[in-house]
């Protein structure tokens, strides 16, 4: 039962935090910034919330350093949302999942920039790229133009 509680505290954590982060700071150190999850512990004391920063090493540091500076806000408004005897104090940590992401997709540009694939080429999936070819077949055999006399 206690594992149901801290999935529905984490989730309304999440919510909370990241809703007051896009909407509410006005920290101009706090920007390009993505609540990714939260992990809160058993005894709801504790969590982690797990940011993602787009830009260089030095904007997420400066992020962090303000989000660390909100916390006693995001606490608060935290405190408003969830109903339990302790706010949680909250831990604002770096996600490097999404960096990952992001260099796998640049090694695959690169691999295809290799091979001499252009970014050109559509990005539709085979069954569009049939039904595309089925729609122009078509529109071929169609007449192209409609001619139409009024009588009046």
């Amino acid at each position: 039962m206690a594992t149901r509680r801290v999935a529905r505290v984490s989730q309304a954590l999440l919510e909370s935090v990241a809703s007051t982060v896009q909407f509410q700071l006005r920290d101009p150190r706090i920007k390009n910034v993505t609540v990714v999850r939260t992990e809160v512990a058993e005894d709801l004391r504790t969590a982690k919330v797990y940011v993602s920063v787009r830009g260089s090493d030095r904007d997420r540091a400066l992020c962090l350093q303000g989000l660390d500076s909100s916390r006693g806000f995001l606490q608060k408004k935290v405190a408003d949302r969830i109903q339990t005897r302790y706010t949680p104090v909250l831990k604002f940590v770096l996600d490097d999942d999404l960096g990952g992401a992001a260099e796998a997709t640049r090694i695959l540009d690169e691999l295809a920039a290799e091979r001499g694939e252009s970014d050109e080429q559509s990005d539709n999936g085979p069954l569009e790229d049939a039904q595309l070819a089925e729609f122009e077949a078509d529109d071929a055999t169609s007449p192209s133009s409609v001619d139409v006399e009024s009588e009046d």
